[in-house]
């Protein structure tokens, strides 16, 4: 079972790479006014959040983010206090990209290691390393739907 939780996490992995890839890169940074953010920052915080959330569990994915990206996309930040350069779609492709990499390499015996102490965000407990990479794969999820609906709302407000 192990192992379809690795894929579920790749494949979710895949199907955000294929829609950022399919998105102009002139929408990345419209944010329409019923939006906290943008497209460019959704996927910024879905590869730091990846890395964050699986960091809680004691695993490190054999994968390094830029410094500047916490800045920019952590949760509670937004673009419109951005005083650096955000990473082009290129860039973000390629992080996203080698973060699945990173993910084809985790052995599914990680997924049963117990959590000491359980690692605690907001109201959710996660008591084993599984259950915080299926709550990072639903995480990114939320946030492939989110641009989604950033990618709807924008092209209707320019129709």
């Amino acid at each position: 079972m192990s192992q379809v939780i690795i894929n579920t996490s790749k494949l979710v992995r895949q199907m955000v790479i294929r829609q950022v890839d399919a998105i102009p890169e002139q929408l990345f940074d419209i944010q329409p006014a019923a939006f906290n953010n943008t497209i460019r920052w959704n996927i910024g915080h879905i590869i730091i959040s990846l890395n964050g959330l699986l960091s809680r569990g004691g695993f490190t994915l054999d994968f390094s983010i830029p410094d500047h990206y916490r800045t920019l996309f952590l949760t509670g930040s937004k673009p419109s206090d951005w005083n650096i350069t955000p990473p082009s779609k290129e860039e973000l492709l390629k992080q996203l990209s080698e973060q699945l990499q990173a993910l084809s390499e985790i052995s599914p015996m990680v997924l049963d290691n117990v959590l000491e102490p359980a690692v605690q965000l907001g109201h959710m407990n996660f008591e084993k390393f599984g259950e915080i990479f299926s709550f990072a794969t639903i995480h990114e999820t939320m946030h492939s739907n989110t641009i989604s609906c950033l990618l709807k709302v924008i092209k209707h407000e320019q129709a």
